[in-house]
């Protein structure tokens, strides 16, 4: 299994910026090492690249990134590929009909996070804004600001969303 730093050096020359940026956006910032594990793992397993998911999840284990943090943010991400699904769906078709009728979806993991309410949310936020879900990413952006975090988490965790979704674009090509 390879570190993420071993899989960013596989990384083609016309993915230089990203190999940079990789280094960056996980670097210390707004956001503490829970939450910037919890967003990389989220988003590596939206890009479905099992050489990201599996070197993000060795690069966060090897930092002490709790298992609760892990398991939602494996959650956020799987949750977040049904829900972006649907609620996309009804974004773009925009008839009233749709959105008075019940998801009837279960969605219980949402509220029984079992690291912390706020992070979990920033994870379901990134992995949205990936998804290009407008009515997730709008309502998970309100809760993540709602639970106590800024507008400074939120764009470091879309900065990290961006970064990992052009990696696997990246690894893609290989």
């Amino acid at each position: 299994m390879a570190s993420l730093e071993e899989l960013r050096e596989t990384l083609p020359h016309a993915a230089r910026d990203i190999k940079i940026n990789l280094q960056n956006v996980l670097a210390p910032g707004a956001l503490n090492e829970a939450q910037t594990w919890g967003v990389a793992i989220a988003c590596a397993q939206a890009t479905k690249n099992t050489r990201l998911v599996s070197a993000v999840l060795e690069d966060a284990k090897g930092r002490g990134v709790t298992e609760e943090v892990i398991e939602d943010a494996r959650a956020a991400a799987i949750l977040m590929a049904m829900n972006n699904v649907f609620y996309r769906f009804r974004h773009i078709v925009d008839k009233e009909e749709y959105a008075q009728k019940p998801a009837r979806l279960r969605m219980q993991r949402l509220a029984q996070v079992t690291s912390n309410k706020a992070d979990f949310e920033l994870f379901c936020l990134a992995v949205s804004a990936m998804n290009n879900c407008a009515t997730c990413v709008r309502s998970h952006e309100e809760a993540v600001i709602k639970g106590g975090l800024t507008t400074d988490h939120v764009h470091d965790a879309i900065r990290i969303a961006a970064t990992l979704a052009a990696a696997a674009q990246a690894l893609e090509t290989l």
